[in-house]
């Protein structure tokens, strides 16, 4: 019985499995946010099978009477539950957990509302209006475009909300960062944003599909969102949080980043570093070199991608994500 359970769960599984469903042509991200909700559905199936075999009474392999004309078939309630897991554990989707290193913003209630600041000048205002808009399609964060409190060039982070600026940063070899400030090793205080000018002024970077995918991805992180995936050259997956080649398709959020946000952000604090006033590194910049990022952990240019990550003291340190030029 157990084993036609687990074949059963593999069948079932298989067949929600974004990662099983062919994904190509200008439809990739509808079916990848199609095949999201699928594998979703799967798992809600999976829970009420477990739920369904406790409400039964379920211990063994056999017929027991319960009356006249009536029996209740009793299944083995370990098969059932491992029925259950492997449902849930097939179905969940490729790259399910893509919140970076457990960061978040705390906060004692949710949604929460997180302020970007404008620093960005008139090319760049509809890009981030797109990206506040998209992200705010979150059910657990709102973000509203507020005026800037820095210099574009300077970028100086601000607490409890995030910066973002465009300049033309000089020929570094970055196209965006994001960098976001932590404290007791996961909660965010602030955070910057920042887009090279240098770069999106050529031909190659001056689309609205590589200005979207940026500005979208880099404020993505300040929310505490890793990548969904790093391969450049990976079929798109429909979401920001991928890097890719060809931006046309990877624009804006998609279902599964707004899952993995409500993931990171269920739990509540019992403080918040939302609209706080002060912060460690308050009016703090990060520079344009990695010189000024502290310690490579992951990646590099030749990647084109990187984590950086310089300790503050006392329990603070400042983490950068880059996006390299390819």
């Amino acid at each position: 019985m157990t084993g036609k359970l687990i074949n059963s769960a593999r069948r079932t599984a298989s067949g929600l499995n974004p990662s099983s469903i062919p994904i190509s042509g200008g439809n990739q991200p509808l079916v990848y946010m199609r095949s999201a909700r699928l594998a979703a559905r799967a798992r809600h199936q999976a829970l009420n099978l477990a739920m369904t075999s406790v409400a039964a009474g379920v211990c063994d392999d056999h017929h027991t009477p319960l009356g006249k004309g009536m029996t209740m078939r009793k299944t083995s309630f370990g098969a059932a539950a491992i029925a259950a897991l492997l449902i849930f554990a097939f179905a969940n989707p490729a790259n399910a957990n893509h919140s970076w290193n457990g960061y978040h913003w705390a906060r004692t209630s949710n949604p929460f509302t997180l302020m970007l600041g404008d620093n960005v000048d008139s090319t760049w205002d509809s890009y981030l209006r797109t990206t506040s808009s998209d992200w705010s399609q979150s059910t657990v964060l709102d973000t509203t475009v507020v005026a800037g409190q820095t210099r574009p060039r300077h970028c100086g982070a601000t607490s409890g909300r995030v910066e973002v600026c465009n300049a033309k940063y000089g020929n570094n070899g970055w196209l965006g960062i994001a960098s976001i400030w932590v404290t007791g090793g996961v909660h965010i205080t602030q955070g910057t944003v920042k887009v090279n000018d240098t770069y999106f002024s050529t031909a190659q970077y001056n689309t609205p599909a590589w200005r979207n995918l940026v500005m979208c991805q880099e404020v993505g992180h300040t929310f505490g969102l890793d990548h969904q995936d790093t391969n450049f050259t990976n079929p798109n997956l429909g979401t920001c949080m991928d890097y890719t080649n060809l931006p046309e398709s990877n624009q804006h959020p998609n279902q599964h980043d707004y899952d993995e946000l409500v993931t990171i952000y269920t739990h509540l604090d019992n403080f918040t570093t939302v609209g706080t006033s002060t912060a460690p590194g308050q009016g703090h910049a990060v520079g344009n070199a990695p010189r000024s990022w502290g310690k490579l952990v992951s990646g590099s240019a030749r990647h084109g991608i990187a984590t950086y990550v310089r300790d503050l003291g006392g329990g603070n340190k400042v983490i950068t994500q880059v996006i390299w030029v390819r």
